[in-house]
């Protein structure tokens, strides 16, 4: 702040003795040191405001500038959206009803693979047929190979045969 040494305070400090002389020089050095600290602390209050005053204008340019480029990037969407009407209008009308409703498409599309599917549930063999499984590997819901017909007295638990290497589970 200012360019003062030790040299300069010295002399300062020897005139104040003279004129204020000793009784009165301790509390004026109070004094003095008072308003020297009042006027340090009002330095860095305006240093700071300061600061932050710089602190809020970037802040407010950075915003502006994500606030432009939000608007750009609408901008831009809203650029591609017409761009992409202009296009589905140019289509032939079966596909522009069919890209209209999209939700419509699919409820019609698993309708018909629903009849489909009960269509195929229907056994095409009459009642009391079956046709012949012979040759054909058969599992039963659980994806183990069915043993057949199980009779009243089997409940469904059968011993291995005397050389497949395995043991009964218990």
């Amino acid at each position: 702040m200012f360019d003062i040494g030790f040299s300069e305070i010295f002399v300062i400090a020897v005139v104040a003795l003279l004129v204020l002389g000793p009784e009165r020089l301790p509390r004026a050095a109070r004094f003095a040191g008072l308003w020297v600290r009042r006027a340090r602390a009002q330095w860095y209050s305006v240093k700071s405001e300061f600061e932050r005053e710089m602190a809020d204008e970037e802040l407010k340019r950075s915003l502006l500038d994500a606030r432009d480029d939000l608007r750009e990037a609408g901008q831009r969407l809203h650029d591609s959206g017409s761009t992409l009407k202009r296009e589905l209008e140019s289509l032939d009308p079966a596909r522009r009803a069919a890209a209209a409703d999209p939700a419509e498409n699919l409820v019609d599309a698993s309708d018909r693979s629903r009849r489909g599917e009960e269509e195929r549930d229907v056994d095409p063999a009459p009642a009391g047929e079956r046709p012949s499984t012979a040759g054909h590997d058969i599992r039963d819901d659980a994806g183990e190979p069915d043993a057949g017909p199980r009779d009243a007295g089997n409940s469904g638990t059968s011993t291995p045969a005397a050389g497949d290497g395995h043991a009964p589970r218990t």
